[in-house]
């Protein structure tokens, strides 16, 4: 029991630097969640095993509510082009239910070999900002389903929303940037939503999980995380009308390159 206090407190402070970053920065929480799950669920009573699969399921179930806050306030703006959710959204829920599915096929190790490398390119991806030049037309159906199943996949796979993946691919099809991510943050809550259901299922037949776990999340991190990120977000978004962060970005990249290279010799 006192670690599970210990684990929820620290995680109140991973979820209010969670959230002062997203706010501050516009980046996702997985990249920064994952690997501190990943060094904290240890003291939870999580074997190799079961580790990394258990800090993504926990990362991507920490979204539904942060995505859902930032598509509500999108809504608003009217930033969310809702007719082409007809021809993404079958691609981003089969993506999204079949990843915790395909994770539970791949080894705990290997699974944190892949993310250490995503880390690294989104490291990279920050720092330098590669923008893909604009499709004229949109892309067909088929190649709509196909290209949102794959991002959803990914997102599911790695514990984030897919804001990093399809504002990109939504850029090049030629969408403006405050559309690209407004209808990012309405599909992050569908990929974290349908996502998360899917880790519960598959960590339903895991057996010897520690206490605190609902399928593969584990409750006490999520809870953490999400009350203080919710809370300090809005303080993160004041900052960033002040503090350089062109300059915070790139040195917040280099910590994400660190941390990527150090996961991949864990």
């Amino acid at each position: 029991m006192d670690n599970i206090f210990l684990i929820f407190s620290i995680c109140l402070a991973i979820g209010a630097i969670v959230g002062f970053l997203a706010g501050l920065l516009g980046i996702g929480g997985g990249l920064i969640i994952v690997p501190s799950l990943i060094y904290l669920l240890p003291w939870a009573g999580f074997d190799n095993e079961q580790l990394t699969h258990v800090a993504i399921a926990t990362s991507l179930a920490t979204i539904i509510l942060t995505s859902l806050s930032s598509a509500r306030a999108h809504h608003k703006q009217g930033n969310i082009p809702w007719p082409l959710f007809k021809s993404i959204v079958p691609g981003i829920a089969v993506g999204a239910l079949s990843s915790a599915f395909i994770s539970e096929q791949i080894s705990s190790d290997k699974l944190q070999q892949v993310f250490a490398v995503f880390v690294v390119l989104m490291a990279l991806q920050m720092a330098f900002q590669f923008k893909p030049s604009k499709s004229e037309t949109m892309p067909s159906l088929t190649v709509m389903f196909i290209c949102s199943l794959l991002i959803a996949m990914v997102a599911g796979l790695m514990g984030i929303g897919g804001g990093v993946l399809l504002v990109p691919f939504l850029s090049y099809c030629g969408l403006q940037m405050r559309q690209a991510v407004g209808f990012s943050s309405a599909t992050g809550f569908l990929i974290a939503f349908v996502g998360t259901v899917g880790y519960v299922l598959a960590g339903l037949n895991v057996d010897q999980m520690p206490m605190g776990t609902l399928g593969y999340i584990y409750i006490p991190a999520l809870i953490g995380i999400i009350l203080s990120s919710m809370l300090v977000a809005p303080f993160g978004a004041k900052a960033a009308t002040v503090w350089p962060t062109k300059v915070l970005k790139r040195i917040f990249a280099l910590l994400l390159f660190v941390v990527g290279i150090k996961l991949m010799w864990f």
